[in-house]
């Protein structure tokens, strides 16, 4: 069965997410937790900006979903003083799309565009001297009538965000003057995201508890607020089972009770689902190990190959439990140990 998209740590956002996420995001640099060499060239490119009093360079964030790409977009946009226009390559599949939202924009407004590995060719070739002129090219009319027409747009910041480096064009590519890429999180910087969303719900956890979702979280934030849901739900249910609830259905969370829902939710001391443990096995059991392509086994997991490279396996080669090779997928012996502890 292909992957859910409800299931907890997927580290695409999903529906339940929005109105969560929102509220907890940070608001200003100062307020955003981790990522610290990508915070401190971005601060100086914004405060070099303004005292310029002009759009920030294009700027392009890579990293696997779900470390806050688009909180760093909305961040650069107040920081700016400027509006922000939100879009994503799957959408923008026609040229006219685009340049309908460069015309719209206002001096010095940013525009981020998700996915944008996934923006059509048209939308490209418009793109190109938008960025680097501030200019767009139309057709008016069609057929043998159609003639070209330059129009200035706004000077604009763009900011794109991409899982799939690799897909974008080196000349779109290229026009971006600042490259950001985000890493997973560590464990002490999750912690500190975790305390404070929960202090923003208003859900009582001690620092054992919350030490206990961030070592489980794979060093995604959205994946750790979500998993903060959850436990809140089982602490309040099970505190008051047991006659320890707080008023208003509310319950804290510690190292007990943390630990006791991440494991019924099936979510591991590393945390590994169920799915990243099947995978682990098929690699292992079926292919003994590899090396095998991404597409025989995204067949013998009857899940996309999308699914598998952009929300599984990143997680899985940080901590060295498989390898992308040229010949294919390859499980390591650390994968082998933790299954094998698992029997």
């Amino acid at each position: 069965m292909p992957i859910k998209e409800d299931k907890l740590i997927n580290p695409v956002s999903i529906e339940e997410d929005t109105v969560v996420d929102n509220a907890l995001r940070p608001r200003r640099l100062e307020e955003y937790i981790g990522q610290k060499a990508a915070l401190k060239q971005l601060d100086i490119s914004i405060k070099a900006a303004v005292q310029r009093r002009e759009p920030i360079d294009h700027l392009l964030l890579l990293g696997p979903p779900g470390l806050g790409k688009t909180t760093l977009a909305r961040i650069v946009a107040t920081e700016m003083n400027a509006n922000i226009t939100i879009s994503s390559g799957p959408i923008l599949d026609k040229g006219r799309d685009i340049a309908v939202l460069l015309s719209n924009l206002e001096n010095n407004d940013v525009l981020f565009i998700d996915e944008i590995h996934r923006i059509s060719a048209s939308t490209e070739e418009i793109l190109y001297p938008a960025m680097e002129e501030y200019k767009i090219d139309i057709l008016l009319g069609e057929g043998v009538a159609a003639r070209p027409l330059r129009l200035d747009v706004s000077p604009f910041s763009l900011i794109g965000a991409t899982t799939r480096s690799g897909l974008l064009t080196s000349p779109l590519h290229d026009r971006f003057g600042i490259t950001l890429r985000l890493d997973f999180y560590e464990v002490e910087d999750l912690i500190k995201i975790v305390s404070r969303s929960a202090s923003l719900l208003k859900i009582d956890i001690d620092e054992q508890g919350a030490r206990e979702i961030a070592k489980r979280a794979r060093g995604t934030p959205r994946i750790a607020n979500r998993i903060l849901r959850r436990v809140r739900d089982y602490a309040q249910v099970h505190g008051h089972e047991n006659g320890h609830g707080h008023g208003q259905g509310n319950a804290s969370i510690n190292l007990e009770n943390a630990a006791s829902a991440l494991d019924l939710l099936g979510i591991d001391v590393n945390g590994l689902d169920l799915m990243d443990r099947k995978l682990l096995d098929v690699l292992i059991s079926k292919f003994d190990g590899g090396p095998v392509g991404l597409g025989n086994l995204a067949t013998a997991l009857d899940e996309s190959k999308e699914t598998l490279e952009d929300v599984i396996e990143p997680y899985l080669i940080r901590l060295g439990l498989i390898k992308r090779t040229q010949r294919g997928r390859v499980a390591t012996d650390l994968a082998r140990n933790i299954l094998a502890l698992d029997v």
